[in-house]
């Protein structure tokens, strides 16, 4: 595989093709990436209106072999949005395609196109009476498109599921240009391939998606919060069978706390309430969403009852109001950016089968220990088995400290998450961080099938190259005539 620069004669061809605002000086903010790993380069950047537009340059850079890089939010985590190594690539960003073209209550399905922000998208829902489920800590600048293609996942994945599982359909560029149009609305369609799904979750190297058919669903009459203190993790996991039992579907999210992230809270953001007066070692947030004539604070009082009565839980906060529920969802909110300002060694998003969370949790808290005085923050999404395991260095010292830590601790790390049978990356993706990783522990059938597929549907290797799969040795550069 050789590919071109997007140089300057490149640049020329598409200024001839395209409306003349479509190709734009490059700006900083696209050549980096929140956690300052990755430091990009851009030899074109384009911000086309159409998925004509789009086509058109998916189809030049095809012709021309121009890799090309498809811009969200910018809010990965992984480097899947910046290349910064060979040729200057063709950057295509969709943020002037946020249009939502069509909201339809009835059928619980609204329409947008890709560069449409998830904050955007939640609050048209509302309009509507409706809920479009997806929440995270980026969402007033994530894109649904990014947001499809790293198929992210969110507090809510415990009931609605991750991204795929929220989309009936999608519009899509292929990397020579042809506009697959899959806007489908439909609940069934059993016509052959699921196609959709070979672009959701392929981080932008099999096409670019422009638009999506989004699932929406009632609004929850009722919802509510309660914090509670749990013993231990497997307590914790107790708890969200005995939270199961009593409420099912209802239970929106389940997420387990550890104390060492509210330690970090009242360090760095101090004006974070805390609701406990002593920190306790492990809680979890539950949030309720019910229909009419049920009550959630009678549903979480009922639950904190039984907990106690179990020995599983000897403390806890319910939300009196939809303030006060806010107000603990702001606590776990601000959890990563304490752990920020903190400054992890290694963070980890990985994922395990939950029944086997607490020994992973015991066995990673020796492991670390075992490579030195470090601390650990482990949170996440109990309920659906995506864990935020965080290593940090000492209090008083910095990850300039320990030079060379970071790839030992997230290689022993990810070596005892494969031994759980567990995924190296639950919701951020792999972009270019974890190639290794998924070279490293994908099943070389899953592994040889995934390169297939690329090439099939990429076969110059134009799009995002660099990403998910590793680049092939051969790989080279040459200059565009």
């Amino acid at each position: 595989m050789t590919l071109t620069a997007a140089d300057a004669h490149f640049a020329a061809r598409l200024q001839a093709l395209l409306p003349p605002d479509t190709l734009r000086p490059v700006q900083p903010r696209y050549l980096e990436e929140p956690r300052g790993r990755y430091h990009g380069q851009c030899g074109v950047l384009a911000l086309p209106r159409t998925v004509q537009d789009v086509s058109v340059l998916m189809a030049q850079a095809h012709a021309a072999r121009v890799p090309v890089v498809p811009y969200g939010g910018g809010t990965g985590l992984v480097g899947g949005q910046i290349m910064s190594d060979g040729p200057a690539p063709l950057v295509i960003s969709l943020e002037r395609m946020a249009q939502v073209q069509g909201v339809y209550a009835q059928e619980n399905v609204m329409i947008a196109q890709a560069g449409a922000v998830l904050a955007d998208l939640q609050a048209r829902a509302r309009d509507a009476n409706r809920l479009f489920p997806l929440s995270l800590a980026s969402e007033g600048t994530a894109q649904i498109g990014g947001l499809l293609s790293t198929n992210a996942g969110g507090v809510n994945v415990l009931r609605y599921g991750n991204t795929r599982d929220l989309c009936l359909g999608i519009q899509a560029v292929l990397p020579d240009g042809r506009i697959w149009n899959g806007l489908s609305r439909l609940r069934k369609d059993n016509t052959g391939y699921d196609l959709k799904q070979l672009l959701i979750g392929a981080e932008g190297t099999l096409g670019m998606i422009t638009a999506a058919a989004l699932k929406l669903y009632p609004i929850p009459a009722h919802q509510g919060a309660a914090l509670l203190q749990v013993a231990s993790p497997q307590a914790a996991l107790d708890l969200l069978s005995m939270a199961r039992d009593l409420w099912g579907e209802a239970i929106s999210a389940f997420e387990l706390i550890h104390g060492q992230g509210l330690r970090f809270l009242a360090e760095t953001l101090p004006d974070i309430r805390q609701p406990f007066a002593q920190m306790p070692d492990w809680s979890v947030l539950i949030d309720l969403g019910l229909s009419q004539g049920q009550d959630p604070m009678q549903g979480l009082e009922q639950l904190f009852e039984r907990a106690m009565q179990q020995g599983l839980a000897d403390d806890g906060v319910i939300a009196q109001s939809l303030a006060q529920r806010q107000q603990l969802w702001t606590l776990r909110e601000h959890i990563p950016e304490a752990n920020r300002k903190v400054g992890a060694l290694a963070s980890h998003d990985i994922s395990i089968p939950i029944s086997r969370i607490p020994a992973f949790l015991v066995q990673g808290q020796e492991l670390v220990a075992q490579l030195g005085p470090f601390r650990v923050n482990a949170f996440g999404h109990l309920g659906d088995g995506n864990l935020h395991f965080n290593v940090f260095p000492p209090a008083g010292q910095t990850k300039q400290d320990f030079p060379g830590m970071s790839a030992q601790i997230m290689q022993a790390i990810h070596d005892l998450v494969h031994r759980f049978d567990g995924s190296v990356s639950a919701e951020h993706g792999i972009g270019r961080l974890k190639t290794g990783d998924l070279a490293r522990y994908a099943d070389p059938v899953e592994l040889s099938l995934m390169q297939q597929i690329k090439t099939a549907l990429d076969p110059h290797g134009i799009m995002n190259p660099g990403a998910v799969l590793l680049l092939p040795r051969s790989a080279g550069t040459k200059k565009l005539q």
